[in-house]
């Protein structure tokens, strides 16, 4: 006899739920689209999110803590490190100037796209 095992909802998509949630009294949110991606490849590093913007680095950061305990101050934490990420032109997040949660969470940093 074959056992399945019913899930609930996996870390990033709580940690969407609460972001979205947050997001709603966030000064800058006119200003972001947070959405929901289907992978982004990143299997042992879950939960991931990633900042894009047009000719901004691209960051991707990985193992973001979303227990029931943390995930407030995940989310708060996101969104005060997207607010960082809008006001640099490059996008440049330093690690000095990241958040202390996000210091060491980077998994990757991409040069933008040269403008043609």
């Amino acid at each position: 006899m074959k056992t399945v095992k019913k899930w609930g909802k996996d870390g990033g998509e709580r940690l969407m739920q609460q972001m979205q949630t947050s997001a709603q009294t966030w000064e800058l949110a006119s200003e972001f689209s947070i959405r929901p991606v289907q992978c982004l490849g990143t299997c042992s590093h879950a939960c991931a999110i990633a900042f894009m913007g047009r000719n901004k680095l691209t960051y991707l950061f990985g193992d973001l803590p979303v227990e029931e305990t943390q995930i407030e101050i995940t989310a708060a934490t996101v969104l005060e490190c997207a607010g960082q990420y809008s006001e640099n032109p490059q996008g440049l997040l330093t690690y000095k100037e990241r958040p202390q949660l996000l210091k060491n969470k980077v998994m990757a940093r991409i040069p933008s796209f040269p403008a043609s």
